[in-house]
């Protein structure tokens, strides 16, 4: 079983790529190598491949890199499956996480972010968390993605550590993940990963 994040940048031609396509390199970077495990193609469309179990944090961590940047956003669609041809091309790589993760992409429309698996009951379950949870992330502003992508980038920093890390004061940090949600979108995560565990 593998995982394939399909991804879009909103509103891309409100900002130069200069601004957007660093950070999401950098991003992309951390999962693996570029072209075979992830590509950014036709200009603002990207696709990554991951372990199932990681998929709902890479996509948080791109969802908050990119909100750092004003008057952009992202649409993610995680399709899990089986990989059943490699190529040295993500993007022309095949299999049923492929497929699932573009007829799931081609499916958003009012939601950003949503999963499609061999197991329906899974993908229910989840979409409905991740429609929930898009009340709050949607609404991510730039200095609280800024916090939230430190916070995933560095899960075992106190809040003390992490003011330090970006020169804020404590209760600057501890606002702003009150503020984004954060506790309650990593027990989101959290559950997530359980869940594939099972399905797994």
């Amino acid at each position: 079983m593998t995982s394939v994040i399909t991804g879009d940048i909103i509103n891309s031609r409100n900002v130069g790529p200069q601004l957007w396509i660093p950070k999401l390199k950098s991003v992309l970077n951390k999962y693996g190598v570029e072209p075979t495990q992830w590509e950014i193609y036709r200009g603002d469309s990207f696709q990554l491949e991951v372990q199932p179990d990681e998929a709902l944090l890479a996509c948080l961590l791109i969802k908050a890199t990119i909100k750092t940047i004003k008057e952009i956003d992202v649409k993610l669609a995680i399709g899990i499956g089986e990989k059943s041809y490699v190529s040295e091309k993500i993007t022309a790589s095949n299999g049923s996480a492929f497929i699932n993760s573009g007829e799931c992409f081609e499916g958003l429309k009012k939601s950003i972010l949503a999963v499609k698996s061999p197991n329906a009951e899974f993908d229910t379950k989840m979409n409905l968390l991740f429609d929930l949870a898009q009340l709050t992330i949607n609404r991510w502003t730039q200095k609280s993605s800024e916090i939230v992508k430190i916070s995933i980038e560095n899960p075992n920093l106190t809040q003390k550590d992490l003011a330090k890390l970006v020169n804020k004061t404590q209760s600057t940090i501890s606002e702003s993940l009150k503020i984004s949600g954060y506790e309650e979108v990593m027990g989101m995560e959290n559950y997530y990963r359980n869940q594939i565990a099972k399905l797994c």
